[in-house]
C-alpha cells in the first residue's frame, strides 16, 4: 500500500491554508501575451485575466463573468470554443498545445497555443475547467542551432505547397529527426508539423482574400484533398475556409 510522500502532505497543507483558490488571477493579469480563465460545469467564465477581457474587446471583467464562450465570442468562434469546453467537461480529453489562429476585435489574426484541462473535486468528479492560451513567442535567435534550423524553416516557407516530411527537414538542417524536433520546440515553441500547419493556414488565409476557389487554395497549400484542407483549416481557426472568407472580407 502506497503512502503519501512529505511532498503530498505539504501540498495538501498549503492548499488547505490558502484563503483564495484563485490567487493566480492577479499574476496572470500581469502577462499581456497569455489568456487565462477558469470556467464552471456549464462552461461559464468564473475567473478571467485582463488579457482575455481586452482580446474580447471589453473593458471590464464583469462583461465576461457568468457568460459562456458562445455568448462572448462572435459566431462561429464562440460555438467552436464551447464545443471544446464541453468535450473537456465530459471527460473526453484535455486539450494540449492546440495551435489556433484567432481573429481579434480589429480582425487582425494572431497565433497561439491553447491548453484546457478539467478541474476535479476531492472525489474525482469534474467540476469545471481551466486553461491558458499563449501567444506564440518570437524565435530565440540566440540559440546556437538557430541558423541550422532556420534552413528547414526556409524550406517550409518556400515549399509549403509541396509534401513536406520530417526526414527532409532534418536533412536540410543537417540534423537527426530527434534533434530537429527538439530544437524547433526550443527556438520556435512549435513542432515542425505545427509550423507546417501554421505556414499553410497563413497562406490560405491570405489567398481567401482573393478570388481563387477553396479547391484551388487547398491545392496551392499542399492539400490534395479538399476535405482534408477544410478539416485542418477549421481545426486551426474554428471556421471553414468559406466562413473565414466571409468574416474577413464580408463577401461569400
Amino acid at each position: 500500500m502506497e503512502t503519501d510522500s512529505p511532498h503530498d502532505d505539504a501540498r495538501r497543507a498549503l492548499g488547505a491554508g490558502i484563503a483564495d483558490p484563485f490567487f493566480a488571477e492577479a499574476l496572470f493579469d500581469a502577462l499581456p501575451d497569455v489568456v487565462f480563465f477558469v470556467k464552471d460545469e456549464q462552461a461559464r467564465y468564473v475567473v478571467v485575466n485582463q488579457t482575455l477581457v481586452q482580446r474580447c474587446g471589453q473593458r471590464h471583467k464583469s462583461a465576461l463573468i457568468g457568460r459562456t464562450p458562445a455568448e462572448v465570442f462572435a459566431h462561429p468562434f464562440g460555438q467552436t470554443y464551447m464545443a471544446q469546453d464541453m468535450a473537456v467537461l465530459a471527460g473526453d480529453s484535455d486539450i494540449e498545445d492546440q495551435l489556433e489562429l484567432h481573429l481579434y476585435p480589429n480582425r487582425d489574426p494572431g497565433w497561439c497555443l491553447t491548453r484546457k484541462t478539467a478541474l476535479r473535486d476531492a472525489h474525482g468528479r469534474i467540476v469545471g475547467l481551466t486553461g491558458v492560451s499563449r501567444d506564440l513567442a518570437m524565435a530565440d535567435k540566440k540559440n546556437p542551432a538557430y541558423r541550422k534550423v532556420a534552413a528547414a524553416v526556409t524550406l517550409i516557407h518556400e515549399q509549403y505547397g509541396q509534401p513536406l516530411h520530417l526526414p527532409d527537414l532534418a536533412r536540410t538542417a543537417n540534423m537527426s529527426v530527434a534533434q530537429i524536433e527538439r530544437y524547433f520546440l526550443r527556438i520556435f515553441h512549435l513542432t515542425p508539423r505545427q509550423m507546417i500547419i501554421q505556414t499553410r493556414v497563413d497562406a490560405a488565409s491570405r489567398m481567401l482574400a482573393g478570388d481563387a476557389s477553396v479547391a484551388e487554395i487547398a491545392q496551392a497549400c499542399g492539400y490534395g484533398d479538399h476535405s482534408a484542407f477544410t478539416r485542418q483549416f477549421k481545426a486551426t481557426t474554428g471556421l471553414t475556409p468559406s466562413q473565414y472568407r466571409q468574416l474577413s472580407t464580408g463577401r461569400p
